[in-house]
Order: C-alpha cells, then sequence, then structure tokens
C-alpha cells in the first residue's frame, strides 16, 4: 500500500493510535512515512501525530502527501524553550529542555486527540529516544512500538550498553568480537558516549535509558531489511519482544514524482556516461569545516570527474579565488532531488556523512560511497559500509584533503574496487527490493505491526 493514496477512511474510526515524533535533526520525517503507511494500510483507525508546531508544520505543508490522509491529526505541543531562551547553535540544549517537558507535553495533547475523536488510544508508535514512552504505555496498559530511525548495528551498540562498558572500561580491549556481527570492527567506531567522551551528557544518557527500556516495547521497528545484518538483527531478536526491520523507506514509501527539477539535476546526469559523475551531499545538519570545503573543492577541479554538490552557502566561500564558476565540470545546487540523483545510472560515487538515511538511500541506488562521517551512528555506517559490506571506502585520515579525495575518488570511479564494489552493493540493492515485495520479509514485518497497532487488547 505504500506510495499509494490513502483509502477513504470509514465513517467512524474503530481504534485509534497516538504517534510521538522527537522534532530534531531528521527523526521525525521517517516516523511519519511509518505512520502513513499504517494509515492506508488501517482506514479504520485514527493517528494523532503529536510534535513541535514547527516539525508539524514542515511535515504538513500544503501539497504534501501527508495532507491527503483523512485518518492523520496533527497536534502541536510547545518546545520546552524558557522564554527569551537563544540558541546556542549546538541542538543540545535545545533538547534537553524539549525531553524535560516532553512527558506532560504529550499526556495533555493525548488527552486532546482522545476527546477530540471520542476514542480510547490505543497504542503508542513513538521515536525509539523516548525511552519514558514505555512507562506512559504501561501505566495506560497500551503496547509501545518505537521506532528506531538508524540502522540495526547502532541499536545493538545502545542495546548492549552496559555490556560493552563492562569489557572495555578500565581495559586495553581494542575489538568488539563479543558483540554478534561485530568481529571486523572496533572500540574506536562506536559513537561518542558509549564509552568515550561525556558518558553523563543529556543524547548519551538517553541513549543509555532507551537501550534498557526498548525490551519492555511490544516490537521495536526499524527502517531496515533483515537480510543486510543477519547475525546484529538476530541478537536483536534475541534481546527484544518483537524486532521488526519495516524498510527501507525509500522503497516502501517513495517520494512523489518530481513536479519540477529546478537545479536540472537529471536532465543534465541524462548527457554523462554510466558510474561517471560524483553527487556530494553531507546532510542537512553539519556541514565540514570551510578548510575540508574548499579542499575537495580543489580535489573536484583538478581530478576533473564531473559532479553535482549539493551545497547549502554560498560557493565562492568554497571555490579557489578567481575560480570561474561557468568553467567547473559540474553543478553547485542549493537542492538536489538526492534520491532520484543516486537512481540515475551516471552516478558513480556518493560522497556522504554516512547517515542511514542516506546510506539506504544509496545502496536502493546501487551507488558505492565515500564516508567522511561527523557524529552519532555516523562512524559506525561508514565502517560498516567500508569494512563489512565492502560498498565503499572512508576518507583518508578521517578528514577531507585535496590528496585523500582525489585518491577515493579515482579509486571508485577508475578503479578494478570500484567495480567489486558496484557489484556487491548490486546484491545489497536486490535484497532491498526483495524484502519489500509481498512475500518478502519486511512486507511480512510491516503486516504484524499492522495488527499490533490497530488490534488492541489491553497489556
Amino acid at each position: 500500500m505504500a506510495g499509494q493514496n490513502p483509502k477513504q477512511p470509514s465513517t467512524q474510526y474503530h481504534h485509534h493510535v497516538a504517534a510521538l515524533a522527537f522534532p530534531f535533526g531528521t527523526h521525525a520525517g521517517p516516523l511519519l512515512s511509518l505512520v502513513l503507511r499504517l494509515a492506508a494500510a488501517a482506514p479504520d483507525t485514527i493517528f494523532s501525530f503529536i510534535t513541535t508546531s514547527k516539525a508539524n508544520s514542515s511535515l504538513f505543508s500544503p501539497t504534501s502527501k501527508a495532507s491527503a490522509f483523512l485518518n492523520v491529526k496533527t497536534y502541536d505541543i510547545p518546545d520546552g524553550l524558557p522564554e527569551g531562551f537563544v540558541p546556542s547553535g549546538h541542538p543540545e540544549q535545545a533538547i534537553g529542555f524539549f525531553l524535560k517537558a516532553a512527558p506532560a507535553n504529550f499526556r495533555s495533547a493525548m488527552k486532546e486527540a482522545e476527546a477530540d475523536s471520542g476514542l480510547k488510544i490505543g497504542c503508542l508508535v513513538t521515536d525509539a529516544f523516548f525511552w519514558f514512552a514505555g512507562d506512559m504505555a504501561e501505566e495506560m496498559k497500551l503496547p509501545w512500538v518505537p521506532l528506531w530511525t538508524a540502522g540495526p548495528r547502532s541499536l545493538l551498540v545502545h542495546a548492549a550498553t552496559d555490556l560493552i562498558r563492562q569489557r572495555v572500561l578500565g581495559t586495553d580491549e581494542k575489538t568488539l568480537e563479543f558483540l554478534p556481527g561485530f568481529s571486523k570492527l572496533e572500540v574506536a567506531d562506536l559513537p561518542e558516549g558509549v564509552v568515550s567522551g561525556n558518558l553523563e551528557s543529556p543524547i548519551s544518557s538517553l541513549l543509555h535509558k532507551m537501550g534498557q527500556q526498548l525490551p519492555k516495547a511490544a516490537a521495536v521497528a526499524i527502517n531496515s531489511l533483515e537480510e543486510a545484518e543477519p547475525d546484529v538483527v538476530n541478537e536483536l531478536k534475541s534481546r527484544f519482544q518483537k524486532f521488526l526491520n519495516v524498510g527501507p523507506f525509500n522503497l516502501t514509501s517513495p517520494s512523489p514524482p518530481l513536479l519540477k527539477d529546478d537545479s536540472s539535476c537529471l536532465e543534465w546526469l541524462d548527457k554523462h556516461k554510466p558510474a561517471s559523475v560524483v553527487y556530494i551531499s553531507f546532510g542537512s545538519v553539519v556541514r565540514p569545516p570551510p578548510h575540508e570545503l574548499a579542499a575537495f573543492a580543489e580535489a573536484l577541479i583538478e581530478s576533473a570527474f564531473p559532479f553535482i554538490w549539493s551545497f547549502r552557502g554560498n560557493p565562492d566561500d568554497i571555490l579557489p579565488k578567481g575560480c570561474d564558476k561557468s568553467s567547473l565540470n559540474g553543478k553547485l545546487v542549493s537542492w538536489a532531488p538526492q534520491v532520484q540523483i543516486l537512481e540515475h545510472a551516471a552516478v558513480g560515487v556518493f560522497v556522504t556523512h554516512c547517515g542511514w538515511n542516506s546510506t539506504l538511500e544509496s545502496i536502493v541506488g546501487g551507488v558505492p560511497m565515500i564516508g567522511r562521517p561527523f557524529f552519532g551512528d555516523q562512524i559506525l555506517n561508514m565502517r560498516t559500509v567500508e569494512t563489512v559490506w565492502g560498498i565503499g571506502v572512508g576518507i583518508e585520515g578521517g578528514v577531507l584533503t585535496k590528496h585523500g579525495a582525489i585518491k577515493a575518488l579515482e579509486l571508485i570511479l577508475r578503479g578494478k574496487a570500484g567495480n567489486e564494489m558496484r557489484e556487491k552493493i548490486k546484491v545489497l540493492k536486490n535484497l532491498a527490493q526483495s524484502a519489500v515485495e509481498g512475500d518478502g520479509s519486511s512486507s511480512k514485518a510491516f503486516n504484524s505491526l499492522v495488527d499490533i497497532a490497530t488490534k488492541h487488547e489491553e497489556v
């Protein structure tokens, strides 16, 4: 049903699901994708989507697919910021204020949703970050279904944090062989806050509590496919009541067709040979420092590989002085249709921060990656791409330099290694496509999720 128009809902709804979204970074979008799939599959169920007004107005614009669903209603909650709050540039402080106020704000919004619909909420579907939702569901005698919006490997790290700390802290242990599926990875690949950095920061504490609470959930859902990480998935299945791989979301909930490609990226790609173009995007949250961007721009100019670079900013800040933009063998655009670009035959490599959504989109497009990760699960994703799947490389030394960038680009676009990576990623791409077919593993997992969310009996 994914990607289709919702069925006309019944005149009377029989079930009510509350979806609690985390409004920071790229979390709310994947939860909404899942809710829209559920809403299409269960037209007799009303879904109350609860998050901040800023996040809701962004997700439910008048022209968005979400606005067409009659059985999805939005409810706004305050962001929890004190009056006169001045953002510091780092979201952690704002996240702390939001989380402190969130349980009471969510409870209030759920009461309002129940009053509006005349139906008691029968299930909580939430971002997995909301560890406190497990207690709320217990109080309300409801099933709790958290969605982990990153990959299975990072989820296992947070579910096994106590074990990892016990094995690693105060020792010279460098490997992670004691975790299923981690034999090729090292302690240095773990996200900050697990065994390094500030273990008591708001985000580290949140993730630690989350890992301890998830076994309470009726099911843990994830935007992934079982076949990509079988050892890791089996370990998570043994830790949770149910572990449901219901992705990749870019296949189950494809973007609507482009009404207009203002930057003509796809038309430009049509003029290039297969697997010849470099696509660059470092996501919407963080980008490399100016000296790294400038070094990468020099690498593109010197190597002369054709490129599309999705760059929010002034190109003059990163291009060499006096560089004539019209002479570049590529396009610098403020926004690019990433999914469609990665599915275009002309694209040969994706230079990325290795966020989980981007990693999945690259797999579905069959495009090898060059990774320059920044924080959170991105280093772990990059190391999985490089050492476990063999479908990309990390940038040499972890920092973009002209020499390191040229070396990585030539390896993938001109070397034998690039062809081998393309063959390996094709296998993963085919597994992903099979998983979302009618009898595929992700489709079966989604059907289980529909049953849990809409056929509630008191727990």
